[in-house]
């Protein structure tokens, strides 16, 4: 099967056009990096994130803004505040825990939107197609780590004519198999 570039994806919050002004009397992000899914990137910007145990502070935002403010974490990050796990896509809010975020300017209470992304492989049509893969079809990545193999099922296929291949596990994973940059995974389906 397809190999893909595995990256890391560290915790970070996606913003509303309305939060970001609450948050920082700002309208736009600033770029500080482009990130490798085409139009994506670091924001210069950072907040905090406010659970009811634990501060997580200096959380990156990603831009552009998004129609919906949302926070993705890791498993380990959502004990450590006290917030409940909810593991889903990005953008699949409903129903997920909230948090408040503080920036320099002010404070947004989300009623939801913390998330523990779902593991995923970015990918266009025409990767998918020579691979027979489609868009929220379920596979496995098959890893080798820096001494440590895995292979993680449960992972969706994410197709757009926008996306790069790339496949996005968080940091608990990365840790586990001791995950390198610019490591390779294997699609198997």
């Amino acid at each position: 099967m397809a190999k893909v570039l595995i990256e890391t994806s560290a915790r970070h919050a996606h913003v509303s056009q309305e939060d970001l002004q609450a948050l920082f009397g700002e309208t736009e992000l600033t770029v500080k990096k482009m990130l490798s899914q085409p139009g994506e990137f670091a924001s210069a910007q950072r907040v905090t994130v406010i659970g009811p145990k634990k501060e997580l502070e200096n959380v990156l935002i990603l831009g552009p803004c998004r129609k919906a403010t949302q926070v993705e974490i890791s498993a380990t990050d959502a004990r450590s505040i006290g917030v409940e796990t909810a593991l889903r896509e990005s953008g699949d809010l409903e129903g997920t825990p909230g948090c408040v975020l503080r920036g320099p300017k002010g404070e947004v209470t989300l009623k939801e939107g913390v998330i523990v992304a779902k593991r995923h492989i970015h990918m266009n049509p025409d990767f998918a197609k020579a691979n027979n893969l489609e868009n929220k079809q379920i596979v496995s990545l098959k890893m080798e780590g820096n001494g440590r193999s895995a292979l993680l099922g449960d992972v969706v296929c994410r197709v757009h004519p926008n996306f790069s291949e790339a496949a996005h596990i968080d940091t608990d994973e990365a840790n586990a198999v001791f995950a390198t940059p610019g490591g390779f995974g294997e699609i198997v389906s």
